[in-house]
Parts: C-alpha cells; structure tokens; sequence
C-alpha cells in the first residue's frame, strides 16, 4: 500500500517533538553524567581526608612526645575538625548522587519509630548537648510503625532533628510527633526558632541551597540535609515537606507508608 503523506502543519509538530526527545535524552546522559563523576570525586577524596585526620589526631594528641608550643596542638586541631567537616560534606555529596541515581539497597520494612528514634537520640547526642536542646516526643514509647527502610529512616530523622536543632534556639525545644492517617503516617518534627521566609523554602530544598536569611546563612554546611532527608522520603514512597509553625518556627513534615 503506499505511504499516506504527511499533511504540510503535521510536519513542523513532528520534527518539534524529535527535539523534544532528543533533549531529554541527552539530559538524562548528563545527570547519569554528573552522578558518576559525583561519585568518582568523592571516593577519590576520601582516602587521602583519611590520611589527613588520621595524622592530624596522632599530632594532636601528641603520640610521639610533646610538640614545644601549644599553638602546633591548636593549628592541629583545626586541621581535623576541618578534615571531618570535609569528610562529612564528601559523604553528603555521595549519597546525595546515590538516591539521585534510583538506589537498589532501599528496601523498605515494618521499622518500630520509637527503636529508630533511640537510635537518633544516642547518634545526636553531642549535638544536642551542644545546643541544649530537648527532644518533647508525644506519646514517646508508643509511636506507630512505617514501612521504611531501617538506614533510610534514621538517616531521615537524624537530618531533620539536627536542623532543627541548628534553626531553633540554643535551650529550645524539638516537638516531634506521629499521627496515623489511613494507610500513611505523618511525622512531624518542629523547632521555636525564627523560622524562615516560605519563598525561600523551596531552595532549601535543592541540593547545595539555604535559605537566604541570616538564620541559615549563621550555619555551617552545604544545604544538602534537607535534600537527602526529600530523597529519602521519596526513595520509600514518602514525601516531605516544610512549612512555618503555628507561633513561629519551621515544622518538618514526612508521610511514609504505615507498617
């Protein structure tokens, strides 16, 4: 049979959408693109920022006798806590190129939120002391269960609770609740701090972003414990979201699926 030809206005929509795919196409190679090169620098950094605080502790502590002046203790000291934030900041990018990438270790299962809670209190335990902070857990002890995975969970919770540890008061309080909804459970996680300009919550939420005011721009870091704690939430068929607090503040909210 012969070929019906193309009208002349049918022409221009196919050639728009060939461009259309090719586009995409090539945007697709180059977020692959960007995650393996992501990848690569950050394992590539970690061993010689192993190396680094690894000596830089053994001059610190001055294993192999006294150092003379107190300064080379102090610049040796700096040169670690500079090392571990390096270090920390590394593996922040890494995970975030890893749940970029559609990760294949997020297996989601019933997780108890009051084990993964005790977990997160003992691994934040410093930096809550060193704000002061409380945690006020309602109904802690009896808190439902979500269908999550047990890392992806903690590291979620962990992210949330130190920002609101940074953004809130020094002494403030972290109110932190679960309510069941249906099938989902909503965690809500909210600090007493001055909270922020809802136009700039989205960027917060990007990768490599704060908010633009003074509260954010007074802490240390990339922006990147809000987009891993979205990744996260995404990853095991959750969401997350912010929103400022009835009487000030931010509150964190996350839906997962409940157990």
């Amino acid at each position: 049979m012969p070929q019906t030809a193309r009208r002349p206005e049918d022409i221009p929509r196919a050639d728009e959408d060939r461009r259309e795919t090719t586009l995409v196409e090539r945007a697709a190679t180059l977020d692959e693109a960007k995650r393996a090169f992501l990848r690569t620098a950050s394992h590539e950094l970690r061993t010689p920022l192993n190396a680094i605080i690894g000596f830089s502790e053994i001059i610190a502590g001055e294993l192999y006798g006294p150092l003379g002046a107190p300064q080379y203790r102090q610049y040796a000291e700096h040169v670690r806590d500079s090392g571990y934030r390096l270090l920390k900041l590394v593996n922040q990018v890494l995970e975030v190129a890893r749940l970029q990438g559609q990760p294949v270790d997020i297996v989601p299962r019933p997780v108890a939120l009051d084990h993964a809670l005790d977990d997160v209190r003992d691994q934040l335990k410093g930096d809550l002391t060193e704000r002061q902070a409380t945690l006020a857990v309602a109904d802690d002890g009896a808190l439902p269960s979500v269908f999550a995975d047990p890392k992806g969970l903690r590291t979620l919770l962990a992210n949330l609770i130190q920002n609101a540890a940074l953004y809130g008061p020094v002494g403030g309080v972290i109110e932190i609740s679960a309510t069941p909804r249906g099938e989902t459970v909503e965690i809500a996680i909210r600090d007493h701090g001055d909270g922020v300009d809802p136009a700039e919550i989205p960027r917060m939420m990007n990768p490599f972003e704060q908010g633009d005011n003074a509260l954010s721009r007074s802490t240390q870091g990339a922006g990147l414990g809000l987009p891993i704690a979205v990744l996260l939430a995404e990853a095991m068929s959750g969401r997350l979201w912010l929103e400022p607090a009835v009487g000030g503040g931010l509150r964190a909210c996350v839906v997962l699926p409940a157990a």
